[in-house]
């Protein structure tokens, strides 16, 4: 499979495996094993005080992994991505020991909390890695996401929406299993229909490759992401970077894994010091709990603390601002922290149904996946993907060059906190694009009556032919529409050229005003 297409029982053996102690502190590695990062628990970008330096910690390396009864990774990239990008892409198990952290004090609404250590327990996750095969490639930048567990099972919805840019411009990525969840199961999101196999949690799904995980709850994963990202910091021939040289360490994640970045900014982030930006993506009004008890987790309204001295970038869609509230979290923009809300933009749309069947044709087969516009209707179509490019593009921008993103509008809401809308149905303000600014369907982040599953996907309501000519006499008037908008986005820092050129071809080639 090209990448553009996306758009649109035999023992488990180990060649060349590796058991590897990295002796990790929480900010740094020791210097035997590798000069830290740049910045990497460095005390000025970090904030003062709320957790108490953790004790060293020795997490054990194994891999590369392969094998098990079905000889691939769960979330294994969709063929032909690793000989078209040249990419490596391979699975390690870690080990060690996580601490879980108590509330000390009160979970405040503007997130600067205080925490201290509780109980330790030891735990055996997986981890998948993709970096460039020739180092030259890499340029410098480690993305490490918290895999989202929303319906029972890992996935990388991260990766799926940043791949091009991810592979295309040399980052290296690694996925981390950080919760219970996606290892054993219990899915808190139930998905309409028949049942099916790809929510399968791991242990579930190849038993005899992931044997070895154990995970003693999420309590500790927030202590397990740290441990992830302090490996990545290393210089070192012996860890899954293979000897890369990274400049930084960003964390991504999105949806309920983004709740978990806002925890971790809040909680853990402060004296960790391991990430040296985050990109939270489709958050929604609340955080996620420190602890198994949901009466931890804080009050819907919860901001990022302002005091964090390490970028943040906040990119929302209607969606969150919506059905999960996160009009109730907006938070002005400031020196660290930014947040794009953007217009006709759904969490969930085809973009990410694009990437997850191709991936899943790989690693799932062809076995049974849910048909979600059967069940949901016409899904949202909308300029999420790109722009998250380019919110990425500037978060590197930003750590490396000091250049903050560019401030976007927020989304028009109503007094009674609905999105404001156009007459066509497309909303007000918010981060523009040729979706809503040149548009030929009303795009919402506002699903159907079809239960929480299908409101994820937002909505398309494509116009009728009469609206179309009304706006677009001629095929010339919509493609002059789509390339001023798209440029004006461009110059503005919100579309990559790629995707600007991109989305100005695809309009040539409509028969829109024809």
């Amino acid at each position: 499979m090209k990448p553009s297409d996306v758009y649109g029982h035999h023992a488990m053996s180990l060649p060349r495996a590796l058991l590897v102690a990295l002796a990790l502190t929480s900010a740094a590695c020791s210097a035997n094993l590798g000069e830290p990062i740049s910045g990497a628990g460095d005390p000025s970008t970090t904030t003062p005080g709320t957790v108490p330096p953790e004790p060293r910690v020795a997490v054990e390396l194994e891999g590369p992994i392969t094998g098990g009864e079905r000889d691939v990774l769960y979330n294994a990239m969709p063929k032909g991505f690793e000989a078209h990008f040249d990419y490596t892409e391979e699975e390690w198990f870690v080990s060690g020991e996580a601490t879980a952290f108590e509330v000390d004090g009160s979970l405040d609404l503007d997130g600067t909390w205080s925490v201290r250590h509780g109980d330790t327990a030891p735990y055996t996750t997986r981890i998948v890695v993709r970096r460039p095969i020739d180092p030259d490639d890499f340029n410098g930048i480690v993305l490490v996401e918290w895999n989202n567990v929303t319906v029972g099972r890992d996935a990388d919805p991260g990766f799926g929406f940043l791949f091009p840019e991810i592979l295309g411009k040399g980052y290296a990525y690694i996925g981390v299993s950080a919760q219970e969840v996606g290892i054993v199961g219990d899915a808190r999101l139930e998905i309409p229909g028949p049942s099916f196999e790809a929510a399968d949690p791991l242990k579930v799904w190849d038993p005899e490759r992931y044997a070895p995980l154990t995970h003693p709850g999420d309590a500790y994963a927030y202590d397990i992401f740290t441990q992830v990202g302090a490996i990545a910091t290393v210089r070192a021939d012996a860890n899954p970077l293979d000897g890369l040289d990274p400049e930084a360490v960003i964390a991504i994640g999105g949806s309920e894994a983004a709740s978990r970045l806002v925890t971790y900014a809040n909680a853990i982030q402060p004296e960790a010091g391991v990430y040296d930006a985050l990109l939270i993506h489709s958050r929604g009004g609340g955080a996620a709990p420190l602890g198994p008890d949901l009466e931890m987790l804080p009050r819907n309204g919860t901001r990022v603390r302002a005091d964090l001295r390490v970028p943040v970038l906040i990119l929302e869609t209607e969606t969150d601002l919506g059905i999960l509230d996160f009009q109730a979290a907006r938070q002005p923009d400031t020196d660290h922290i930014v947040t794009w809300e953007v217009a006709g933009a759904a969490q969930s749309d085809q973009a990410t149904l694009n990437y997850s069947s191709a991936s899943a044709s790989r690693w799932n087969g062809a076995r049974s996946a849910p048909g979600v516009q059967a069940l949901c209707g016409p899904i949202n179509v909308g300029p999420q993907p790109e722009v998250a490019r380019a919110a990425l593009a500037r978060l590197r921008a930003w750590v490396v060059h000091g250049r903050r993103p560019p401030l976007a509008r927020p989304l028009e809401t109503t007094p009674d906190g609905e999105i404001a809308r156009d007459a066509d149905g497309n909303a007000l303000g918010g981060v523009r694009t040729p979706a809503v600014d040149a548009p030929i369907s009303s795009l919402t982040g506002e699903g159907g009556d079809a239960g929480i599953f299908c409101a994820l996907f937002g909505q398309e309501r494509p116009f009728t032919p009469a609206r179309l000519a009304e706006l677009y006499p001629t095929h010339r008037a919509y493609t002059d529409a789509v390339t001023e908008s798209a440029d004006t986005a461009m110059d503005g820092g919100f579309l990559l050229k790629a995707d600007r050129d991109a989305i100005v071809a695809k309009a040539e080639r409509s028969n829109v005003g024809r």
